[in-house]
């Protein structure tokens, strides 16, 4: 049996994987290089990302493929919706690479950003920047993939690295804090086991009731048994997603990594789970009642309790990681309706989330290295006292809540609630609605936040010494990371004042 490989349509995957390899190979040849590793590690996002961009042009019906077999199926399979996840998987690994580069460069760590103090975490630099790059690898082989083993290997590609990430502690760490670290990396840890164990055993009902490990509408033999595989593959994905009741790790995780490693896992992990929801609902085609009822439970579930838990939040990360659990929700919300255009409307608000979110993550980690932490409390004022910062942060938040001005998160949620009210599925619709109005409650209250008077006991003492440390804390805040926020602040304007809609 001859194989067509056509390698050139797998770069966006093997990329990443290529960079991780040759900074482990370049780490052997000229150790202690650790800029040197950084710089290759970014370009492989970079150039991972560049071979992506021309399935963004592809038109319905046309796909890059690789590995396809005589008869016609294909183990790679990347559309335009798979080349849009890839660029936005691999961006987002690039801009955690720069909120991370200084850290992992040897520099002073951030401080508070990490709670290392200073001497960071350079010395580990190839293999925190080989751990990062292979995670990144498996997120953009999971959409493409064609067949179960490629589904299931990415997966775990894409997840298990990324349990080293929050493990590998800062050597000055407290004790008390790296104990944290470990406990969040055993979470993650046990809820990845039982996500495999799950996935395994859909698939292992997949092959019994269709005869084929291969994803490409298959014919059921035995009904009961593909529908009994689906659901066993939606629960494994769901602890993937954060959905409810599967997201217990989500909070535990999110606030013990260091924040860069908690933004990866906020943004990019999550292509990696909708990707491979993506897949299983254009296997499955016409999906069964039952499995659509599932997900409409499961984005019910999701955007209710992580919005009402995120509602009462005093820190910024852990409201964050409650935000994740409830965006997870309207992730979801499309893929429960036979709409054949669920999947982009999941896409695109997937895309508009990981834009917000990584802005949110950017603006909480610099405030946390001027030694504010990580407290809502500690953003009291910032409007007057670091207005750079807090207008993009707010234009996050905006878009989260689907508030004008941010028109982009507005048209993500009127994208992803369009399915599901052409179905005529309207007790789900209503859900939705009503967390509409629970999320603005919840994101307006961080911006009411910003835009309050300054706090005269807080770090930054009176008005005065509130600004002239705000001041300082500018002077020291890297360039690359400013950067970051006016492109990822551009990017939501731009997405505001000519929205696109569905990918």
């Amino acid at each position: 049996m001859r194989v067509e490989v056509q390698l050139a349509s797998t770069l966006p995957v093997l990329a990443p994987l290529v960079a991780a390899v040759l900074v482990l190979v370049l780490d052997a040849a000229l150790p202690g290089r650790r800029v040197l590793h950084l710089g290759v590690a970014a370009v492989g996002l970079a150039g991972g990302a560049l071979a992506a961009l021309p399935g963004l042009r592809l038109v319905a019906g046309d796909a890059r493929t690789a590995f396809c077999l005589p008869t016609g199926e294909c183990l790679h399979t990347a559309d335009r919706l798979v080349s849009a996840l890839q660029v936005t998987a691999l961006l987002g690994a690039l801009v955690v690479l720069v909120l991370a580069w200084r850290e992992w460069a040897g520099g002073d760590g951030g401080g508070g950003v990490s709670g290392g103090g200073a001497g960071g975490d350079g010395g580990r630099a190839p293999v925190v920047v080989s751990l990062l790059l292979g995670a990144t690898g498996g997120v953009a082989a999971v959409p493409a993939a064609g067949d179960l083993g490629t589904l299931l290997v990415s997966l775990e590609l894409a997840t298990l690295p990324t349990v080293a990430l929050v493990a590998l502690t800062h050597p000055r760490w407290a004790a008390e804090r790296r104990a944290r670290s470990v406990e969040g990396a055993v979470a993650l840890l046990a809820t990845s086991l039982v996500s495999f164990g799950l996935l395994a055993m859909g698939a292992a009902l997949w092959v019994a009731a269709t005869g084929t490990a291969l994803l490409g509408a298959p014919t059921a033999r035995e009904p009961v048994l593909l529908l009994l595989a689906s659901v066993f593959v939606l629960a494994g994905l769901a602890f993937k997603i954060s959905a409810v009741p599967f997201h217990a790790w989500t909070p535990i995780t999110y606030t013990t990594a260091p924040l860069p490693v908690t933004a990866y896992l906020a943004t990019v992990s999550k292509v990696a789970a909708l990707g491979a929801l993506v897949v299983l609902v254009r296997a499955l085609g016409s999906v069964d009642d039952t499995t659509l009822l599932a997900v409409a439970l499961l984005a019910a579930l999701s955007m209710t309790v992580g919005n009402l838990v995120a509602l009462v939040q005093t820190d910024t990360v852990r409201l964050l990681a409650w935000s994740t659990v409830a965006q997870a929700g309207w992730v979801l919300l499309p893929l429960a309706s036979l709409s054949s255009r669920a999947a982009s409307a999941a896409g695109s608000y997937l895309l508009v989330y990981v834009v917000a979110t990584l802005l949110a993550f950017v603006v909480v980690l610099v405030v946390a290295q001027g030694g504010a932490g990580t407290s809502l409390e500690g953003q009291r004022g910032m409007l007057r006292a670091r207005p750079l910062l807090a207008l993009p942060l707010g234009l996050a938040l905006l878009t989260l809540a689907g508030l004008p001005p941010a028109v982009a998160g507005l048209v993500a949620k009127v994208v992803a609630l369009r399915p599901v009210v052409g179905d005529g599925t309207w007790w789900l619709a209503v859900v939705a609605a009503v967390n509409v109005a629970i999320g603005i409650a919840v994101y307006l209250r961080w911006f009411a936040t910003l835009l309050s008077a300054p706090s005269t006991t807080g770090p930054g003492g009176t008005d005065a010494a509130g600004e002239a440390r705000a001041g300082e804390e500018a002077r020291h805040t890297p360039v690359a990371w400013w950067v970051l926020v006016a492109a990822l602040t551009t990017l939501l304007v731009l997405g505001s004042v000519a929205p696109v809609g569905i990918i």
